[in-house]
């Protein structure tokens, strides 16, 4: 539904609170989760929200094209990346044309809590961001 507002408003949706949640059939309070669990940086997304009476979402897509996309992508990970947001990210390579459903699988594959099995936990989300930085890099070349 929210997909289908986005592409209905050009890509830039500004809605309030009130009304998203009873098109999604949710309480207010549950939009920031629906909306921050799914349109998020790392797929291309822009989110502004205010709340309060006047209380509204802004959701932006921003088109991201070529070598801009994967440097952005690039960017937004930090020292460390949890299994949850690798997963997202090989899934957006892969939406957005960067990766084949082959390369799709061996990207979650070596990015998975079972490849990582025997590091220490302490390193495990260091070294996950290291190797998805990697992948970038193979796919920027």
């Amino acid at each position: 539904l929210i997909e289908e507002l986005l592409a209905e408003s050009n890509g830039n949706l500004q809605i309030s609170r009130n009304e998203l949640a009873s098109r999604l059939g949710c309480v207010p309070s549950q939009i920031n989760y629906v909306i921050t669990s799914r349109f998020t940086p790392e797929r291309g997304y822009v989110i502004e929200s205010r709340r309060g009476g006047g209380g509204y979402l802004r959701i932006i897509k921003k088109d991201v094209g070529g070598s801009a996309y994967l440097m952005h992508m690039f960017a937004s990970v930090g020292a460390t990346l949890d299994e949850r947001s690798a997963k997202a990210l090989c899934a957006a390579l892969y939406e957005h044309g960067y990766i084949d459903e082959a390369r799709f699988k061996t990207c979650l594959a070596v990015l998975s809590g079972a490849a990582l099995a025997n590091v220490p936990a302490d390193y495990k989300n260091v070294i996950r961001a290291d190797i998805f930085r990697q992948v970038l890099m193979s796919i920027m070349k």
